[in-house]
């Protein structure tokens, strides 16, 4: 059966492919080579007899058939977690309060919540989205038991810390003039991600206006879709056939990253480390510290 050949390994890293859109990206967190990583999602369109991503020229992007086998791929992945979860720690009870900036929770973070809910059925999660400097402030307060921030927004030690990598990032049929001023699809301040990107436009001399903000990153998504402007998104939050990346030119700044860290209490209950460790499956593997 076809279902015998195809691994955990095999089905985690088609996922890590198809959510990153770079086999280079992907071959260099997990420490192989991209041929290497290459042979195996053709031995894994081999298996399935149907090609699942097309190449373009930023990466790959999963084929109507990859997204298919992506939704597939992801539960099983999940009920596997969920039943290793059930298994070693079924007794496992206790609330876990964690806060996510607006900007990270619709990627793998909820996904990663997802699986702590169905593995461990006695936890009760109390999750807030805000706004990160929002969220940083908050920190010292002790209303949090987890929260994962910009390291910039809030004086405390991560436990861990990884960079987002940020892209200009256009709608595909956008006009990008390169002799008005820019048109920005930004987060409303105070913002992080909107402080540095007006400060690279300045430092580059680059005349804008902000046309759209909200602290929502769907919304954000949106308008950037319907040509309202440029904005910064992770290289996740880009929606192939939508949305095209801007490359770096003298009227376009470089794309530049953001390092975010999960904080923790130092004293913390085993409901709280079990919380973290699913946490940690969900973030970005190549910047961890």
């Amino acid at each position: 059966m076809i279902s015998d050949q195809i691994g955990i390994d095999l089905l985690r890293s088609f996922v890590a492919v198809c959510r990153q859109g770079s086999l280079n990206r992907v071959a260099t967190q997990t420490g192989r080579t991209q041929s290497a990583l290459s042979m195996q999602m053709r031995r894994l369109e081999d298996l399935l007899g149907r090609q699942l991503f097309t190449r373009t020229g930023r990466g790959v992007v999963p084929t109507p058939e990859g997204e298919l086998f992506l939704g597939y791929a992801t539960r099983m992945l999940a009920l596997g977690d969920e039943a290793a979860a059930r298994l070693r720690q079924a007794d496992l009870s206790g609330g876990v309060r964690v806060g996510l900036a607006e900007e990270v929770a619709t990627t793998a973070l909820p996904e990663a919540l997802g699986r702590l809910r169905r593995g461990y059925q006695e936890i009760r999660l109390d999750v807030v989205v805000e706004q990160c400097v929002a969220l940083g402030k908050t920190w010292p307060e002790g209303d949090l038991d987890i929260m994962v921030v910009p390291t910039s927004v809030v004086a405390a030690d991560a436990l861990t810390t990884w960079n987002v990598e940020l892209q200009w990032v256009c709608a595909t049929d956008y006009a990008f003039d390169e002799t008005r001023p820019i048109d920005l699809v930004a987060f409303a301040a105070p913002c992080l991600w909107r402080r540095r990107m007006i400060e690279t436009l300045a430092d580059q001399g680059r005349e804008h206006r902000i046309t759209f903000t909200s602290q929502s990153i769907t919304a954000l998504q949106a308008a950037i879709e319907n040509g309202l402007g440029i904005g910064l998104l992770p290289p996740e939050a880009i929606r192939a056939g939508t949305m095209r990346a801007l490359p770096a030119s003298p009227a376009v700044p470089k794309p530049f990253a953001v390092q975010y860290g999960l904080f923790a209490r130092d004293r913390r209950s085993a409901v709280v480390d079990c919380a973290i460790s699913v946490l940690l499956e969900g973030l970005p593997i190549a910047s961890r510290t």
